[in-house]
């Protein structure tokens, strides 16, 4: 009876222990823990740019429409996305859909609905995304961290961190608890059709690209759609034109 109640004890203990250990840890070291199972510092700080060619699927009203997607990205902050999408059963063709960023200047092409500016908090969203990751260089940026708890993302239990940035709004971050590889984030912007809206994107299937994990599955959610990115082809520091990340006409 006293070697079972001694057990318990020490059973306790651990538990308590690992508890512990588990509430002392830092946001800095999530991130740092985080980065590492990207690849490393040195790895991550290696990449200048990246060309990642998928499919496209948008999700709303009931309906689907699928079509290639080509995302480039070129550090520090500068991004260009461009879908073509099939939208026949809606009884339109296909529609071309883009967005692009300079570092400066956000813009939104729709061959449908037509092209606008991108200003406000979505574009200081698109501006505080720096390539190949915001948390590289986080405090040089001005931005501040807080663990702010734990969290379930489908069948993960997940580190939350909410990030501060200089300016724009702030992310939350789901990070899994095993890995460290990041599950979902979390932020609010203010889209002009839509008022202030939350969204969120989770990223899955990592794979080894160069040294360095890169989500090749990513879904993107609000309450208006549900858009879901499947890459086949990623490929790191090619080349590429600091023309294509600006609004058209721009020199």
């Amino acid at each position: 009876m006293r070697g079972v109640t001694r057990a318990s004890v020490l059973a306790v203990t651990v538990l308590a222990l690992a508890a512990l250990q588990a509430q002392a840890q830092t946001a800095d070291e999530v991130i740092e823990k985080h980065l590492a199972a990207l690849g490393g510092r040195a790895a991550l700080g290696q990449l200048q740019s990246r060309i990642a060619t998928g499919t496209m699927t948008i999700s709303m009203q009931g309906m689907q429409f699928s079509g290639p997607v080509e995302i480039d990205a070129k550090a520090p902050n500068k991004g260009r996305m461009q879908a073509r999408l099939d939208l026949s059963a809606a009884g339109v063709g296909e529609a071309v859909i883009e967005t692009r960023c300079d570092g400066k200047v956000g813009w939104m092409g729709n061959s449908v609905q037509g092209d606008r500016e991108i200003t406000g908090s979505q574009l200081q969203n698109m501006l505080n995304a720096t390539f190949p990751t915001p948390l590289l260089n986080y405090k040089e940026a001005g931005a501040k961290i807080e663990l702010v708890g734990k969290d379930k993302v489908g069948d993960h239990t997940a580190l939350v961190i909410q990030l501060t940035p200089k300016a724009g709004p702030v992310l939350k971050q789901y990070f899994d608890a095993e890995t460290y590889l990041l599950l979902r984030s979390i932020v609010t912007v203010d889209i002009p059709e839509l008022g202030p809206t939350e969204q969120s994107t989770d990223t899955q299937d990592y794979r080894d690209v160069d040294g360095v994990k890169v989500p090749f599955t990513v879904v993107l959610a609000n309450s208006m759609q549900t858009v879901t990115i499947a890459l086949t082809k990623v490929e790191h520091n090619t080349p590429l034109d600091d023309a294509i990340f600006a609004k058209p006409g721009l020199k």
